[in-house]
């Protein structure tokens, strides 16, 4: 697999390379199984590797970030409660949801389901209940997105089950980034589980990403994604040897990949060593 390092980091110091700086023969660079990823040093803003990360795809549920991100701006009630109806029921690709017609949430309960779990009945409440309806929602949606200058970024709903949800890995990370200003986007991506009172008993769900319930990983964001036509799908900030960074790897066709290629991404970070840098250091010699 052919990439390139454009910047690497050992600690907390920086080197940048060469934008054209090839991938190490003697394996330094990661080998990642994604279809197209970009790793981000967040305090910098230096790419440190990447693969077609200027090409949109579909997002599938990464799209929720933004769903959260237009619910919050509206700045409508949290405690407001929220009803799932007909409208809910995803015809498009026919998964399936624990909240059937008729459950009652309030609008913060949906939204940590949207976020935690990838609820997408959760989701489409959301965009319902904003004011103006669900095609408000989804130009809110857009309008903020031309707003961050997410020029290869599109969205048709608030749940990611539309594949004309697309974006590129260079734009989600300045999606992921503005995302983890929000507090409560943080604490519910991240959170490990909650108990809902679905039908007059207790349910639990969990999140999504296992990554967030690994004592080895501390994260700050976090997003996974899946619909045939995205592949599995995962945006992350989180913080390698006390430096955010932010992953976004998407089109990973096995089911454990996007999280092996986040170890991959980790473990490479980790155990970088200072000859190791040097060599992509501009004007070194090989």
């Amino acid at each position: 697999m052919k990439f390139r390092i454009k910047a690497m980091f050992a600690g907390c110091a920086l080197v940048l390379g060469a934008a054209s700086t090839p991938a190490l023969a003697d394996g330094t660079s990661p080998q990642l199984r994604s279809a197209s990823f970009v790793v981000v040093s967040e305090r910098t803003g230096q790419v440190l590797v990447e693969q077609n990360a200027t090409k949109a795809a579909p997002i599938a549920s990464i799209t929720k970030l933004m769903t959260a991100m237009v619910v919050l701006d509206a700045r409508q009630s949290l405690s407001e409660t929220l009803r799932v109806t007909s409208d809910d029921i995803d015809r498009l690709k026919n998964s399936g949801s624990r909240l059937r017609v008729g459950t009652r949430l309030t609008r913060e309960e949906m939204l940590n389901l949207a976020l935690m779990s990838s609820e997408n009945r959760a989701a489409s409440a959301l965009a319902r209940y904003y004011p103006g309806g669900t095609r408000a929602f989804v130009n809110a949606m857009n309008v903020k997105a031309r707003m961050l200058g997410l020029a290869d970024t599109r969205f048709a709903d608030s749940s990611g089950l539309d594949p004309r949800n697309v974006s590129s890995p260079r734009d989600l990370v300045r999606l992921v980034s503005v995302a983890a200003t929000y507090p409560l986007v943080r604490e519910f991506s991240t959170r490990e589980e909650r108990y809902v009172k679905l039908g007059g008993r207790m349910e639990r769900f969990g999140n999504s990403n296992p990554l967030v319930r690994d004592d080895t990983w501390q994260v700050g964001v976090s997003k996974t994604g899946f619909i045939r036509e995205a592949g599995r799908c995962l945006v992350m900030q989180a913080w390698v040897r006390d430096e955010p960074v932010i992953m976004v790897l998407l089109n990973s066709q096995g089911t454990w990949t996007r999280t092996a290629d986040a170890k991959r991404v980790k473990a490479w970070l980790e155990t970088l060593d200072t000859e190791r840098v040097a060599a992509l250091a501009p004007g070194s010699g090989g």
